[in-house]
């Protein structure tokens, strides 16, 4: 044996202590492998029938969404936490966004990741705790769409005066759409008004409205304005005009829409993003055609004032004729001429004689400056006699300025002399 320096008792004790089958605790207990626990565990929660579906209360940690569509968040209070998955089948029923630090009760099942020894909260259902998930969506989407500036006044698009085409997009059951005829035909019988039949209740109310939007907005149609309405209803019947996508469709229309959800106490994301939002379909009607017989009044008021402005003119231009027609010019008109004439050839003599003095003076001023000009030009001195003397372009001032023998330029009247000095006098 590899132990055979030890003595035979202390190889006896060894022996029994290497040897499992002689341990007292070993020998009652049984060795689990570490697949067997887990599924054990796995066992006594799945037999919970308390654990199969309960409801949990606590703030969501982490949230993170996979491309596959399922979330992984950790649940937690202040003593402790617990790992939960949202499949993404469940996902898409669930109207608020998982975000970090929401309160929240959830609807689900203990399952065992048996891989990874690892136990979490399979989620069916998840609501806000203490407020209605669509409010909390409300919240969510109109916090996001104010940052990204969708709300601002600066995007909002004015409203024609005089429309000639106005888009009505609202369904066909119901008052809203003979609300809004009524008020048009009274207000203002001249407008065309283009219904667009859509749906503005149920699951596929936004995409009909966001396609009702996108149609009115082709440059065939030539609408003015858009008119977005429905009737009351509760949170979740006006749900649809809090949809993202119809709050995006309202901001990209080319043409100004006015959005009348609702009663006077409702607001929907839409109302925030519309051009103009108004309390009822009605109002919205009144709102976007101007009233006719306001106009007519304004324009037999306009003719009163333009016929009083002129008479006023004619008799203004009355007063002024007469008052012309007093003056001597119309009554003596031949001698007013000949005195026009006279002031003619006297402003005459005094010009000529202004410009003859002005010319005289500033000749003189010529004669003297050309004269300046002669005495201080090289050439003239030259012409009486004199010379200058140049050497490399210089001219020579002084005899210490030259050499025995230096190559100089003697510059004439007319021409030059190339010489070479032979004596020099200081």
């Amino acid at each position: 044996m590899a132990f055979s320096f030890f003595g035979k008792k202390e190889e006896i004790l060894l022996q029994d202590t290497l040897n499992p089958a002689k341990d007292s605790n070993l020998l009652n207990k049984r060795i689990f492998s570490v697949s067997e626990i887990t599924g054990h565990i796995k066992s006594i929660l799945k037999g919970d029938k308390e654990l199969e579906d309960f409801y949990l209360r606590g703030e969501i940690s982490a949230p993170k969404q996979y491309a596959s569509g399922h979330t992984y968040f950790t649940l937690k209070d202040e003593k402790s936490q617990i790992s939960c998955v949202l499949f993404g089948r469940n996902y898409k029923n669930i109207k608020f966004n998982l975000e970090h630090g929401i309160k929240v009760i959830i609807r689900g099942s203990i399952a065992v990741y048996e891989p990874q020894g690892r136990y979490n909260v399979i989620v069916e259902e998840i609501q806000p705790d203490g407020m209605g998930a669509l409010n909390l969506a409300f919240i969510q989407l109109k916090s996001k769409l104010e940052k990204q500036g969708l709300f601002l006044i600066e995007h909002k698009k004015p409203l024609p005066k005089f429309p000639k085409t106005i888009g009505l997009i609202t369904s066909l059951n119901g008052a809203v759409m003979h609300d809004v005829l009524n008020v048009l035909k009274r207000r203002y019988p001249l407008v065309k008004l283009l219904i667009v039949p859509t749906t503005v209740q149920g699951k596929d109310a936004s995409c009909s409205i966001v396609n009702a939007i996108e149609l009115i907005n082709q440059e065939n149609y030539e609408a003015d304005v858009i008119i977005l309405a429905r009737g009351g209803g509760s949170l979740e019947d006006l749900w649809s005009f809090n949809e993202e996508s119809v709050a995006r469709a309202i901001f990209q229309s080319r043409v100004p829409i006015i959005s009348a959800i609702g009663h006077e106490t409702d607001f929907t994301i839409a109302d925030f993003v519309a051009d103009y939002r108004a309390p009822t379909p009605s109002a919205a009607a009144e709102k976007a055609v101007p009233d006719i017989n306001e106009l007519k009044k304004l324009i037999i008021n306009f003719n009163e004032r333009t016929l009083n402005a002129v008479s006023h003119i004619i008799q203004m231009n009355e007063s002024c004729l007469k008052e012309i027609s007093n003056r001597p010019i119309f009554k003596k008109p031949l001698e007013a001429i000949n005195i026009y004439f006279q002031k003619i050839d006297s402003f005459e003599y005094m010009l000529q004689t202004k410009i003859s003095k002005s010319m005289n003076l500033k000749r003189k001023n010529l004669e003297i400056l050309d004269s300046k000009i002669s005495a201080l030009n090289p050439k003239a001195i030259l012409e009486r006699g004199y010379s200058i003397v140049m050497k490399d372009d210089k001219i020579i001032k002084n005899a210490h300025e030259l050499k025995i023998d230096n190559n100089i330029n003697v510059v004439l009247y007319k021409g030059e002399i190339e010489a070479k000095v032979k004596r020099i006098k200081k």
